[in-house]
């Protein structure tokens, strides 16, 4: 297959696509508050662009470890306006939600794709993208970002995360959702500790091979990163270009990424190691 469908595009399927974050909100763990008024969402999308980004990922509530619950009234206030300003900026959008009100109204929106991390298992949520052609992304965590992170404990992280969302992709398929929509996503440091986060890396082709549908990995600048390189948060570019190398070798399909020029220009390079 030469392309992949992904919303209102076709986009190259025989190279990994860099998703860049956007996110509004004035406390995401990374870059809380640069980017929450429209006009700088918009000039940081504008660069992203230039930069080569593949797809641009729109959030409006943190769900770092501890985030407090973002009311979806306020949640739609902050999204909405960067989702139309960009509709037709001719790069594909996605939403990072898991509200099922926000992804009615990002549909009507016109967006490419909804990213979930909690797997679309709110009550209406299928039901607000079943009919759309929008492509879905199935991310596995573990309890809420609340209480995530309070001792996550696996049997085996990999099977457990695999057969998570095996579950999930039966259920959307049962309700009607062509496969080929799909996207799995293992949920590194939504409920794991370093150790779960880098056999789930290890285990990227693994878990495409078993659940047939391609992976997407977000682990830009996340404690995984810091945790083996010892650097804060703003300090850790180097360390999450060699995270998205690294998922992109075991099978990653997407990297969801804050530094957007730097991991373009290395995935150039090493695509064309291979």
């Amino acid at each position: 297959m030469s392309s992949i469908p992904f919303g209102r595009y076709q986009l190259p399927a025989r190279r990994a696509l860099v998703m860049g974050i956007l996110n509004v909100t004035p406390d995401s763990f990374s870059d809380g508050g640069k980017f929450a008024v429209l006009d700088f969402a918009l000039s940081h999308a504008e660069q992203m662009i230039r930069d080569g980004v593949d797809i641009i990922d729109v959030g409006g509530e943190s769900t770092r470890p501890g985030a407090p619950v973002v009311p979806v009234d306020e949640e739609l206030r902050r999204v909405l306006p960067i989702l139309y300003a960009l509709r037709d900026c001719g790069t594909p959008v996605s939403v990072d939600t898991y509200k099922p009100q926000l992804m009615k109204e990002a549909v009507l929106a016109g967006v490419d794709m909804i990213n979930d991390i909690n797997a679309f298992r709110a009550p209406g949520a299928i039901e607000a993208v079943r009919d759309s052609d929008c492509a879905l992304c199935i991310m596995h965590m573990l309890d809420k970002p609340a209480t995530m992170q309070d001792k996550p404990d696996y049997a085996d992280v990999v099977r457990d995360v695999t057969d998570f969302l095996r579950e999930r992709i039966d259920v959307l398929t049962a309700a009607g959702i062509d496969r080929h929509r799909l996207w799995i996503d293992p949920g590194f440091g939504f409920g794991k500790s370093v150790e779960h986060n880098y056999a789930l890396l290890k285990a990227g082709r693994q878990l495409v091979g078993e659940l047939g549908v391609p992976l997407l990995a977000g682990l830009s600048r996340k404690s995984m990163i810091g945790a083996v390189t010892g650097k804060p948060v703003e300090q850790r570019m180097a360390g999450s270009i060699g995270g998205a190398l690294a998922a992109v070798a075991h099978g990653a399909g997407i990297v969801r990424v804050h530094d957007v020029s730097e991991t373009v220009d290395a995935l150039k390079v090493w695509h064309a190691a291979q």
